[in-house]
C-alpha cells in the first residue's frame, strides 16, 4: 500500500510552486524572449498565455498549473517551463521538487573543475590518501599521499583513469591485493555512472578501449553485474612494507558535476599504520 502525502504538505508545496512561478514569469519582459513589448502591462514580466504558448501547452492548463492545482505533469513540459522561464541549473531542479516530488535527471558530465578549496581540503590529510574521480573516473586531482601510493603522476595525461590503470597497468594489479576480487567490483560500480552518462562519447571510447586491450575487462564487462558504490576495507600491497589495510570511502564533492572524493585510511587495528605513515613522510620529504 502506497501512503499519500499529507494534505497538509501539499497545500504548502503547490502554494510554493504558485508562487514560485508567478515571481519567475514577472522577473522576464517579452524581449527577452524575442516577443514585441507591445503597449503598457498592468502587471510586470510575461503574461500567463505568453508562458502557454511558449512552453506548448493551452492558457486554461498553464494556468491551473500555475495556480498549484493537482495535475499531473511531464517532464518534458517542466523542461519546455524552465527553458521559457530561464531557469538556472539550482531554480529547474527547485521546480521539479515542487511539481514532481522529485529532482530532475542530470546530464552526465566529464570534464570538470574542481573548486580550489577542495584541494586545500586534500592537502590537510597527508596520511590519507585522497583522490577526486569525474563520471569517466578520470582521476582530475590528487594529494601527495595517494601520488605515493598510486602513482597517479606517472601516468601519462591522457590515462589518468582510474579504471584504466586498474585493468592496463600491471603495477595496479600488485597494489590491489586480491585484485581478482577487487577489480570486478570496482567495474560494477562504473557501470552505474556508466548508465549516467549514456550518450557521452568519452566515456563510451573508454569503454570500447578497454574491451579491446584488456580481456579481463572484456568478459567482466558482459556479465553485467551492478553494485552499490565501493567502501569499506581493502588491503594495498605497499612496497618495503608489505599488505596495509585501509578503510576507504566515497564523497559527494559537487552532485551537479559528478565530481567524487576518495579517501583512504589505514584501518584502526591495522599494525603497519605507523610504518606506512613513516613511509609516506619519507618519500613526500625527498
Amino acid at each position: 500500500m502506497t501512503l499519500s502525502p499529507a494534505p497538509q504538505r501539499l497545500d504548502r508545496t503547490r502554494a510554493d510552486l504558485a508562487e514560485f512561478l508567478r515571481l519567475r514569469r514577472e522577473r522576464l519582459s517579452p524581449t527577452d524572449l524575442g516577443l514585441p513589448a507591445g503597449g503598457r502591462r498592468r502587471t510586470p514580466g510575461l503574461r500567463r498565455e505568453e508562458v502557454a504558448a511558449l512552453a506548448g501547452v493551452g492558457l486554461a492548463w498553464y494556468t491551473w498549473f500555475e495556480q498549484g492545482r493537482n495535475i499531473s505533469v511531464s517532464a518534458t513540459f517542466l523542461e519546455n517551463l524552465a527553458r521559457v522561464l530561464k531557469l538556472d541549473a539550482a531554480e529547474r531542479r527547485h521546480l521539479y521538487l515542487l511539481a514532481h516530488q522529485r529532482p530532475p535527471a542530470e546530464a552526465g558530465r566529464t570534464w570538470c573543475t574542481v573548486p580550489p578549496q577542495v584541494r586545500r581540503l586534500m592537502d590537510d590529510l597527508p596520511t590519507r590518501p585522497a583522490y577526486i574521480l569525474n563520471l569517466r573516473w578520470d582521476v582530475v586531482m590528487w594529494n601527495a599521499a595517494a601520488d605515493s601510493v598510486f602513482d597517479f603522476s606517472a601516468q601519462p595525461t591522457g590515462r589518468r583513469n582510474l579504471l584504466w590503470m586498474l585493468f592496463v597497468v600491471p603495477a595496479m594489479r600488485h597494489l590491489f591485493t586480491d585484485w581478482s576480487a577487487q577489480a570486478p567490483a570496482m567495474l560494477s560500480t562504473f557501470r552505474r555512472d556508466f548508465a549516467s552518462a549514456a550518450g557521452v562519447p568519452d566515456i563510451a571510447e573508454l569503454v570500447d578501449e578497454l574491451q579491446a586491450v584488456s580481456p579481463d575487462f572484456h568478459a567482466w564487462w558482459r556479465e553485467h553485474d551492478v553494485h552499490g558504490a565501493c567502501m569499506g576495507q581493502r588491503r594495498l600491497h605497499i612496497e618495503s612494507l608489505g599488505d596495509i589495510a585501509f578503510e576507504h570511502t566515497t564523497l559527494t564533492v559537487d552532485e551537479s558535476r559528478h565530481l567524487r572524493l576518495v579517501v583512504y585510511a589505514v584501518a584502526p587495528d591495522e599494525p603497519g599504520a605507523e610504518a606506512f605513515a613513516q613511509w609516506l613522510k619519507a618519500r613526500n620529504t625527498t
